[in-house]
């Protein structure tokens, strides 16, 4: 171990009223006097919840992080913060992202650990954590859930991103209600989080990749015994980075960003990434911008052939090798020499990757798609930019002029989208407003508006949506999202009126409103933000303090961090 004292024992190496104290309450629940001879103690940030179905088997999970902890010489505490199911919240687990985030900060800050074992899956679970822990700067690695087992429907493999599929259907008329039912009791049939490449996938990936997880933490499925073990085995390697003191300042670094932006952009990562990753960065000091995940995606094709942007599961991706094969394979496009959590290189822990399916992992050389990554597109309807997921887009929408048909919040989508009057074709721009971070608030995922059913009967399956909301990692489709200024700052988004025509350019990285701009400086002076922001509580907080998307949604005073020293004793 470097020459320091461990953090623990500003607690319990204490002598006196304030040894006594904090010693003997912990010696009252069971903990033995070895724990308090200095050796790293060791805390476990856990956001089981049942509430929270993805991280509904976190407390097994626990218990084998805490076999290597103890295996390894330190002392393991397991704590609760909020934990956050996206299946579950309303209006949205976004919305307290960054609640969660100060959970996770303060409670690591204010009690006796010397590094941290950050427990978490359902999507935002995942960046609240690494960003609470990240503004203490503490040694600390993750651990993911893993996703739950492909489900089943007639035969067929299905899994979360079905659901669009399935919900168009019945909307269609082409599936029923009955139907629905049995694909509901097939879809999730185990623990783990969504079985495709969603967000919390990606969220596991994008740890991996960033050096935050033992290699293989990205894939392995929720139930498989493999998972334990790799729980363990993290237990173990975060007393040894303790005595390493390697921190997340140590792993956080320019260019473990550029890594795993390469590597979202190889596995088809959820377009949530891009709003995660810069509240990350923006814990950290890292200097990461919205361009930098067109950029970096540039040139990096489609190498994981999973759902939704291609046929597989995330059962499937382990068994052909796992997120070390595509990290290999791309190794010429990384900084090899990043460190991570075990303290080796990314080269190196990658170095005996092997490949077992090109069917489901491909070949650099060869790849599943040329596509990739996230599209960043600006103009006067986005200046500070917004986001496109190419790979799952239809080419051919890919560049699309159309009129606007503008839902000026979500109620009005949902009150008018099935109308079989309303005035829209297949070549229509579906505009949805109000449903960024301050104006829903929390920025939900409706980004990927279901289409009219008079269109869907007669076989459309896509069109150009815009908003200044998310979509689900498990979603698809040719949409913009996260646009900035959101139409509750007064955006352009917000003066867009039904036939406006729209130009997206996705080649050209345009998002353009045809629309004089005499006409939209006269549009703007008279808007009036239509939506009431909240008086009390921590909604009101986030309302004013929320930043953009652009900036990665984070609260503009949780930027930076605070370190890990307190300054007071409390006794």
């Amino acid at each position: 171990m470097k020459d320091k004292t461990l953090r623990s024992q500003g607690w319990f190496g204490k002598k006196g009223k304030d040894g006594i104290i904090y010693r003997s309450w912990l010696r009252k629940s069971g903990v033995p006097s070895h724990a308090f001879d200095g050796r790293p103690v060791i805390g476990i940030c856990n956001t089981w919840s049942e509430l929270t179905p993805c991280n509904s088997h976190f407390r097994e999970l626990a218990e084998w992080v805490k076999k290597g902890i103890l295996e390894a010489g330190g002392y393991p505490f397991e704590f609760p913060v909020m934990s956050l199911g996206e299946t579950q919240m309303k209006p949205t687990a976004m919305l307290y992202r960054n609640l969660a985030a100060m959970d996770v900060e303060e409670s690591i800050r204010a009690n006796p650990m010397d590094g941290v074992v950050l427990l978490c899956g359902c999507d935002k679970t995942t960046p609240a954590l690494v960003m609470g822990a990240a503004s203490v700067d503490l040694p600390s690695i993750v651990v993911s859930g893993g996703p739950m087992l492909t489900g089943h429907y007639r035969g067929q493999r299905i899994s979360t991103s079905d659901v669009w599929r399935f919900s168009e259907a019945q909307r269609s008329g082409q599936m029923t209600e009955a139907e629905m039912e049995v694909a509901e009791a097939g879809i999730c049939r185990s623990d783990g989080h969504c079985a495709v490449m969603g967000t919390a996938s990606t969220m596991a990936c994008m740890v991996e990749a960033l050096g935050l997880s033992l290699p293989g933490n990205a894939a392995i499925p929720a139930p498989d015994g493999n998972r334990k073990v790799l729980a363990r085995a993290s237990g173990a390697e975060i007393v040894r980075m303790v005595q390493a003191d390697r921190k997340l300042s140590d792993l956080l670094t320019r260019e473990a960003f550029e890594n795993a932006i390469r590597v979202n952009a190889a596995v088809g990562g959820s377009t949530n990434f891009v709003i995660h990753l810069l509240a990350i960065a923006g814990r950290v000091g890292v200097s990461l911008e919205m361009d930098d995940f067109d950029q970096f995606s540039r040139g990096i094709p489609l190498l994981a052939n999973l759902q939704p942007s291609g046929d597989h599961f995330m059962e499937d991706f382990y068994y052909a090798g796992g997120l070390p094969v595509v990290i290999r394979e791309l190794l010429p496009h990384l900084h090899g020499d990043a460190v991570t959590a075990n303290g080796k290189t990314v080269a190196e822990n990658v170095g005996a990757a092997e490949g077992y399916n090109d069917q489901v992992i491909a070949p650099l050389q060869t790849p599943f798609n040329p596509i990739s990554g996230v599209a960043v597109v600006r103009g006067n309807l986005s200046e500070n930019g917004a986001v496109l997921k190419p790979s799952a887009a239809t080419p051919g929408l890919m560049k699309h002029r159309g009129k606007a048909v503008v839902f000026e919040d979500i109620d009005d989508y949902k009150a008018r989208i099935d109308d079989p009057d309303l005035e829209v074709d297949a070549s229509s721009i579906l505009v949805l407003k109000y449903v960024g971070p301050k104006g829903y608030p929390g920025m939900p995922e409706v980004g990927n508006m279901g289409l009219p059913p008079k269109l869907l009967e007669k076989g459309v399956t896509d069109m150009v949506r815009i908003s200044d909301g998310r979509m689900s990692g498990t979603g698809f489709g040719t949409v913009v999202l996260h646009v900035s200024p959101e139409a509750a700052e007064g955006g352009t988004l917000a003066i867009v009126q039904n036939g406006d025509t729209i130009v997206l350019d996705v080649e050209q990285r345009l998002l353009h409103l045809e629309v004089p701009e005499a006409e939209i400086a006269a549009r703007k002076a008279a808007w009036k933000n239509p939506e009431t922001p909240a008086t009390r509580g921590y909604v009101a907080l986030y309302q004013q303090h929320v930043q953009g998307a652009h900036l990665g949604a984070d609260l503009d005073f949780l930027r930076g961090s605070s370190g890990s020293e307190v300054t007071r004793d409390s006794h």
